[in-house]
């Protein structure tokens, strides 16, 4: 491979093959700093996958349609936030907009695959994302015009790392801009070099958290040796269209956290993005169950503090959607059994996030008859119990060999 001297060049290499696989390269100059979107792209989007709506709307707006439906995209994203307008999209005048439209559990609707299809998924590169200054981002990735992640490069070659890349993250981006403010526009900021890669959800100046987003190697932090990019598995698999997709509609979600501090309710937010380690654990399950069906043990290690509760979730969220070729469910229940009770409540919020949807998790919290009747009625999707349970029913449940 020839060599990399610059982060331009890096940059080049990423877009190139994002471009060869079902991205769009969008220009700068789109980038509407006042709003921290890029409205062109949005209004191409909706007018091309939503054309009854659009034009239902033309007959509330006229010719003030697309700014009207601007300003209504904006004025949702600053009251709910990115994720959740990007999951179930808004009204405007009783006219539901969908801002993305998601891959179906099943392949029976073949009406919304097409709808997938038509997701504009963009590269952009030196972005001027400032009315103040005009400092530039690397890269910034965005879904139907909404921007969701952000990147800097930085290149060895030209004496900087991926440290540098955080320090600027830390100390050069105002947390203040539209388009870093928590929950409201990008929900994942990069900073990536040739051999490591980097991740936050939220930038709050030198407190800024930064998390690996690496493979790990031999047992340890980093990457294994590669001929081209450590790091290339971020663009080549990660950042590939239908796993963005993906990671958007199944495993960011906002975690929320209530405590009391000196006889006050605080509550805190906190953005999840999945850490590598725990989407390729998912994935590789998800992939592995796919291929050989149900009835296999499996073993996800994670050390202390590595997100276990998280992978849980995801986990068995998952598994309570996956549908096999024959587009039929592949599990009829999901059952986790936990000696943490607290982990009782953030499974259920974390679960619920994905499914938007009362009653798909079952928390056993009463008795062992309350979960028989669980099991036998196989309402819910999802069923959270403490092991202890299962001893007491042994005997007792019906017959389940058939599920």
């Amino acid at each position: 491979m020839a060599a990399i001297h610059t982060e331009k060049a890096l940059e080049e290499v990423i877009e190139a093959h994002l471009l060869a696989h079902g991205w769009h390269k969008s220009d700068p100059i789109t980038y509407d700093r006042e709003l921290a979107l890029f409205p062109t792209t949005f209004l191409h989007f909706v007018k091309a996958s939503q054309p009854i709506e659009y034009q239902r709307l033309v007959g509330f707006f006229g010719d003030n349609t697309d700014t009207e439906l601007i300003r209504r995209l904006v004025q949702v994203l600053d009251r709910d936030g990115m994720l959740k307008v990007i999951r179930k999209g808004f009204d405007i005048y009783g006219v539901p907009i969908k801002v993305a439209f998601f891959r179906p559990a099943s392949g029976l609707n073949p009406t919304i695959l097409a709808r997938y299809e038509q997701n504009i998924l963009t590269v952009t590169r030196q972005v001027h994302y400032s009315v103040k200054n005009e400092k530039s981002l690397d890269m910034v990735l965005s879904i139907n015009g909404l921007p969701v992640m952000t990147v800097e490069l930085k290149n060895q070659f030209t004496g900087q790392t991926v440290k540098d890349a955080i320090r600027q993250y830390k100390r050069d981006r105002d947390p203040r801009e539209l388009i870093f403010q928590f929950k409201k526009r990008s929900l994942v900021h990069f900073a990536v070099d040739p051999d490591e890669v980097y991740m936050a959800t939220q930038l709050a100046g030198e407190e800024t958290f930064f998390l690996p987003f690496n493979r790990g190697y031999q047992g340890g932090a980093g990457n294994p040796p590669s001929d081209g990019f450590r790091t290339a598995y971020l663009w080549e698999e990660v950042w590939h269209r239908d796993n963005v997709m993906d990671l958007l509609q199944k495993f960011l979600h906002l975690q929320v956290d209530e405590k009391v501090k000196n006889g006050k309710k605080v509550r805190q937010e906190t953005m999840i993005f999945p850490r590598y380690h725990q989407w390729n654990a998912v994935n590789k399950i998800l992939a592995d169950v796919l291929e050989r069906g149900p009835g296999h043990n499996y073993l996800i290690q994670h050390s202390a503090g590595s997100g276990k509760t998280n992978t849980i979730a995801w986990l068995a969220h998952r598994l309570s959607n996956l549908h096999g070729p024959d587009d039929k469910p592949i599990f009829d229940s999901v059952i986790v059994i936990t000696d943490r009770l607290v982990l009782d409540r953030q499974l259920q919020d974390a679960i619920y996030q994905f499914d938007h949807v009362q009653g798909v998790v079952q928390r056993i919290d009463k008795n062992s008859r309350q979960l028989q009747q669980a099991l036998e009625a196989g309402m819910a999707k999802i069923i959270i119990a403490t092991i202890q349970k299962f001893g007491v029913i042994a005997n007792q449940s019906a017959d389940l060999s058939h599920k």
